[in-house]
C-alpha cells in the first residue's frame, strides 16, 4: 500500500476549527450588535431600533445586520433578554449574599434604586417598553412582561421571607407590599425624568423606608427605620447629581 502523502490527509479537524472559529466570530458580533442595540433602545425605546440604524452605528451592511437576527422583532427580543440579563447581575443576584429578611429585600431595592438612579439619565426599557406595548400583542410584549414578572417573582419572594423570618406582619399582604414598592420605582421615573422635581430620589428612598415601617412585626421597626445614607457623589448620574441622589444602604452579610 502506498504511503499516504500530506495533501491526502483528512483535514475534518481543521474544518471543524475553522467552522468554531466563525462561529465564535459569529457570536461576537451578534453580541456586539445587540450592545449597540441596547444602548439606542434606552434613549430612543424599543420601536426605535432598526436594522439601518444598527448598520450605520456598527459599520456593518444592512443584509450582516439582518443574518444575525432575521427580524427587527428578533432583535428586539434579543435587547430585551441582555437588559434582563445585566439587570439581574446588577440587581438580584448581589443581593442574595445578604441574610434572608428584610436584609435581603433592603439590599434588592437598594440596587433596584442605584441602576434607577443611573437610568434617570438614560431611561428603563421595562418602563419605556410598557408603554410602547401596553395595548399590543406578540412575542416581543410576551419577553419584555415575562422579564418584568420575573423579577416581581424575586421580590415577592424576598418579602415572602420577611414573613417566615418573623420581621414582617404575618397578615403582610405579598402582593400589596410589591405593588407599593414597584410604585415607588415609577413615581421616581415620572418625577425626577419627565418633571425634574428635586429630591425625587430622597423621597422614594423614604417611601421604601415608611412600607417596611408600615409592615414590619412588633420589634423590627426599629430595623426598617434605618436612616438612609447618601450615594457617593462620584458615583451620581448627571440628573441625580443635580438633584442630590440618595441610596439606600445595602446589607452585604453573608448567609
Amino acid at each position: 500500500m502506498p504511503a499516504t502523502s500530506e495533501s491526502s490527509t483528512p483535514r475534518a479537524p481543521r474544518t471543524r476549527a475553522t467552522s468554531g472559529r466563525a462561529m465564535q466570530k459569529g457570536q461576537q458580533t451578534k453580541a456586539a450588535i445587540v450592545e449597540a442595540a441596547l444602548g439606542l433602545a434606552t434613549h430612543i425605546g424599543l420601536e426605535g431600533l432598526s436594522i439601518g440604524a444598527l448598520a450605520d452605528i456598527t459599520g456593518m451592511s444592512k443584509s450582516g445586520v439582518f443574518a444575525h437576527f432575521g427580524s427587527r422583532e428578533e432583535l428586539q427580543i434579543s435587547v430585551i433578554r441582555e437588559y434582563h440579563a445585566r439587570f439581574e447581575q446588577e440587581v438580584f443576584y448581589p443581593a442574595m449574599s445578604s441574610p434572608r429578611g428584610i436584609a435581603r429585600l433592603r439590599a434588592m431595592f437598594d440596587n433596584w434604586m442605584k441602576r434607577t438612579s443611573i437610568e434617570i439619565d438614560s431611561g428603563c426599557i421595562y418602563i419605556s417598553g410598557a408603554v410602547e406595548f401596553d395595548d399590543r400583542t406578540g412575542p416581543v410584549r410576551d419577553a419584555l412582561a415575562s422579564s418584568v414578572m420575573t423579577w416581581h417573582a424575586a421580590m415577592r419572594r424576598a418579602i415572602e421571607q420577611c414573613k417566615d423570618c418573623g420581621e414582617l406582619r404575618a397578615d403582610t399582604n405579598e402582593e400589596q407590599m410589591l405593588f407599593e414598592i414597584h410604585g415607588l420605582i415609577l413615581a421616581l421615573h415620572y418625577e425626577a425624568r419627565f418633571l425634574q422635581n428635586l429630591g425625587s430620589i430622597e423621597r422614594a428612598v423614604m417611601g421604601f423606608q415608611n412600607i417596611l415601617a408600615r409592615y414590619s412585626a412588633a420589634g423590627a421597626t426599629a430595623m426598617a427605620a434605618a436612616p438612609a445614607k447618601a450615594a457617593p457623589a462620584a458615583h451620581r448620574p448627571a440628573a441625580a447629581r443635580r438633584k442630590v441622589s440618595v441610596s439606600t444602604t445595602t446589607t452585604t452579610s453573608k448567609e
